[in-house]
């Protein structure tokens, strides 16, 4: 943040300051301090939130609003664990697949788990994945 600061960057301070408010006011409505997973949830929420809003001002013809919003969000990802590779996520979808031995699309719930579990400490956009999950049990 004293970075940021001094370089006059007013982008870059003011997503460390959002995520610096987000952090605190969740730690202070659960009373309790923060662990290293609830941290990533709160980023992953605000990165979510940025492309929504990113996407809601590209459809309302806002485009250097969705660029704003879109900086802050790369910003926010800095912050966050390397994302898994299409590699990884195809495995452990195959293996969460093979060890449930789910050949249905309503067992979709029980491979989605699974593969979470296997892929836990990177980040995996939820969407993404379950949509690949959808596709291989088609």
């Amino acid at each position: 943040m004293v970075a940021a600061m001094r370089a006059k960057d007013e982008a870059r301070l003011s997503a460390i300051r959002m995520i610096k408010t987000a952090l605190k006011k969740h730690e202070i409505d659960s009373m309790k301090p923060l662990d290293e997973a609830s941290e990533m949830q709160i980023l992953n929420s605000l990165i979510k939130q940025r492309r929504e809003s990113a996407d809601m001002f590209r459809k309302g013809g806002r485009p250097e609003m969705a660029e704003k919003e879109e900086a802050e969000e790369k910003l926010i990802e800095t912050y966050m664990p390397a994302g898994a590779s299409p590699e990884e996520i195809d495995k452990a979808i195959q293996e969460a697949i093979a060890e449930t031995g789910a050949t249905s699309a309503k067992q979709m719930g029980l491979v989605m788990k699974t593969a979470q579990a296997k892929l836990a400490g990177k980040r995996v956009d939820g969407k993404a994945l379950s949509e690949k999950v959808r596709a291989k049990l088609a």
